[in-house]
């Protein structure tokens, strides 16, 4: 585990039958396949004790990450807009992507440059973001988009889109910046032993700001 291993902080496991998150500063929900995403991804994860005690603990202002279906879960909770479909081909897609870093000033991206372009592993079938026109007018209007997906260069286009997610979404947090989902993976491009670490920054910029605080 990233926290645990790499950044040294104490970390513990959330069963999906607890309802006191009390102890934690940061939930961070991974990817995978909850309850078989037999619904719908995330679908029935919403009901589940432990994300309702994320809800509450979202609520209060605290820290909230949610990772590929970690991502779809947070909007099937509605602690995020939008919803997760399926990909632009229909096809499950695990690559390499890159990404635009869109605004640095959130517990999440401080650690990044405004405007950087990295690089990181995506591994989905249904991460093709979607929200109504209101919706995107508003995640524009109020800066709630994180990351984009680009081109190598950094631009915004067809060929850069791995999904068809609209506005080329990749990340996004609520208003209040508190609750955070991505669908590709910072976690597997955290270790210096997989060349890659451009996904490290995002888990120090959260132990950054929580030292702010």
């Amino acid at each position: 585990m990233v926290v645990r291993d790499l950044l040294h902080q104490p970390t513990r496991m959330v069963w999906h039958e607890e309802s006191d998150l009390s102890d934690l500063d940061v939930v961070i929900i991974p990817g995978g396949f909850s309850y078989g995403d037999y619904l719908r991804c995330g679908a029935i994860a919403r009901f589940s004790p432990a994300l309702q005690a994320t809800v509450r603990h979202a609520e209060q202002g605290k820290l909230v990450m949610g990772i590929c279906n970690g991502f779809q879960v947070l909007t099937e909770a509605g602690l995020l807009p939008g919803a997760l479909m399926r990909n632009r081909d229909l096809h499950f897609v695990c690559d390499r992507v890159s990404l635009r870093v869109e605004r640095t000033d959130s517990p999440w991206t401080q650690s990044y440059k405004p405007g950087q372009i990295i690089t990181l592993p995506i591994a989905h079938g249904e991460g093709n973001y979607y929200a109504d026109a209101e919706t995107l007018a508003d995640l524009e209007s109020h800066n709630q988009i994180l990351f984009r997906y680009c081109t190598p260069t950094g631009e915004t286009s067809v060929a850069g889109n791995p999904n068809g997610s609209l506005n080329h979404i990749a990340g996004i947090c609520n208003r209040h910046g508190n609750v955070m989902g991505m669908m590709p993976h910072p976690e597997r491009a955290a270790d210096p032993m997989l060349g890659n670490t451009e996904g490290l920054t995002l888990f120090k910029s959260v132990l950054g700001s929580m030292a702010v605080v």
